[in-house]
């Protein structure tokens, strides 16, 4: 049974209501099986499809047609645009396609995972990582394992997809719609204006997003006014959450239950429970999923995890484990997420989480955004910068804001040199 049979299966009776909505337009399974898409005849079993678009009708209809006819899919977006070309060679992409457009192309090479997964038989997915520490990797899926996860049924609600069409984030979202007979509202755009408009209008239930959008969503002065009532539960993943702004949310949203999401590429989504709404200490688990904790490190091994890289080493230790590079606090079997190990900061000695001073520097009034990092020092090893984002319409004393973080850092951790400017958010919502 292909995929689109098996939902068009769980739709029984509702073929007709839609499960996508994007602006004027909108996708039923109705559509998606009487409906004219793109011309997929020159797509062959096993091939690499790069699919250039978004959470709209056309791309996703193509998509859910590539993995019947067992593509290896590599859903990314225009925003990436000058990375295309080394995404097409480090996934050796067969074919691209963009709108109506669908074009072969050649490249040199194959790679044996790529090889290993077409002897199955199975479509599959490529995702690419952030790539802040270096060029982004290429990460490979069987897909019928990680649809395996969506096969027990589970509640679901009107969700907004806010996370992008090439995040896995973004994907789970629409799968776990798509399975439970849900609907999933696309954004036009991803401002905090573009948002709320889109919530409001069509009564949105669930907003997944990332801390960095939260914070730009509390500095803008929206919360709680322009929060529709019809909002009930905030997710956020892909990146540590500050305690200030989880605070500040759920004083002033005190009937939204705030929910934390963990997960990476190289692993799937895994379940997660959040202690309190307004906790990060989380439980981390799920079906398949193993954990442990070595040297403050945090570790799991799951059974939807990926391939492999098709670009890098594989991650994983001889018994499966992957190590996230995340420093965790244990409390009761639960996990706090405090930093990872790219950002323990060494002064003289002294090591501290850059996370550390993020925190207190967030507590100053009139800040939006903060990036603490680690400086080469001749005689330390290492000092810490601050890079530190006004809110719109303020004009930040440097003076006054280094006199609070001097009474609120210990010595070592007060910055040599702080830089009053934007801080670099990613097209996903990432900090830079």
């Amino acid at each position: 049974m292909t995929l689109v049979e098996r939902l068009v299966k769980i739709w029984d009776g509702d073929e007709c209501k839609p499960f996508l909505i994007r602006g004027g337009s909108s996708l039923s399974f109705s559509d998606i099986q009487d409906g004219v898409s793109v011309d997929l005849s020159s797509v062959h079993a096993g091939d690499v499809v790069a699919l250039i678009g978004d959470f709209e009708p056309k791309s996703v209809r193509t998509l859910l047609r590539l993995i019947d006819l067992g593509a290896i899919v590599v859903p990314l977006t225009h925003e990436t645009l000058e990375q295309h070309d080394y995404f097409f060679e480090t996934a050796y992409v067969d074919v691209v396609i963009d709108g109506d457009r669908v074009v072969r192309r050649e490249h040199a090479g194959s790679n044996e995972l790529l090889d290993e997964l077409r002897k199955t038989g199975h479509a599959g997915l490529v995702l690419f990582s952030t790539g802040t520490t270096g060029r982004p990797k290429a990460i490979l899926h069987d897909l019928t394992l990680f649809l395996r996860r969506f096969e027990t049924p589970r509640p679901t609600h009107k969700t907004i997809n806010f996370l992008l069409f090439d995040h896995i984030g973004g994907i789970n979202t629409l799968l776990h719609t798509l399975f439970n007979k849900g609907v999933v509202v696309a954004p036009e755009s991803r401002t905090v204006d573009s948002i709320l408009d889109t919530c409001a209008q069509y009564g949105v239930e669930v907003l997944p997003t990332t801390p960095t959008f939260l914070r730009m969503l509390l500095m803008s002065g929206a919360v709680p006014d322009r929060v529709p009532d019809t909002l009930k539960v905030i997710t956020y993943g892909t990146e540590r959450m500050d305690q200030p702004t989880l605070d500040e949310l759920c004083r002033l949203l005190p009937n939204v239950d705030f929910r934390q999401t963990f997960g990476m590429s190289e692993l799937g989504i895994v379940r997660v429970k959040s202690e309190a709404r307004d906790s990060l200490f989380m439980k981390v688990g799920g079906e398949g999923v193993e954990t442990r904790v070595v040297d403050g490190v945090l570790q799991i091994r799951s059974t939807s995890r990926m391939l492999g890289y098709l670009n890098a080493p594989t991650p994983f230790d001889d018994e499966g484990w992957y190590d996230t590079k995340d420093i965790v606090e244990v409390k009761n079997g639960l996990y706090k997420v405090v930093g990872r190990t790219t950002e323990v900061i060494n002064v003289g000695g002294l090591k501290f989480m850059a996370s550390e001073v993020e925190r207190v520097a967030l507590e100053y009034p009139g800040i939006s955004l903060v990036k603490a990092f680690p400086k080469s020092n001749p005689i330390t090893g290492q000092h810490v910068e601050l890079t530190a984002q006004p809110s719109e319409g303020v004009e930040l004393s440097i003076d006054a804001f280094k006199s609070y973080l001097r009474e609120k850092l210990q010595p070592h951790m007060m910055p040599k040199r702080i830089n009053i400017e934007s801080v670099s958010v990613g097209h996903r919502f990432k900090r830079a």
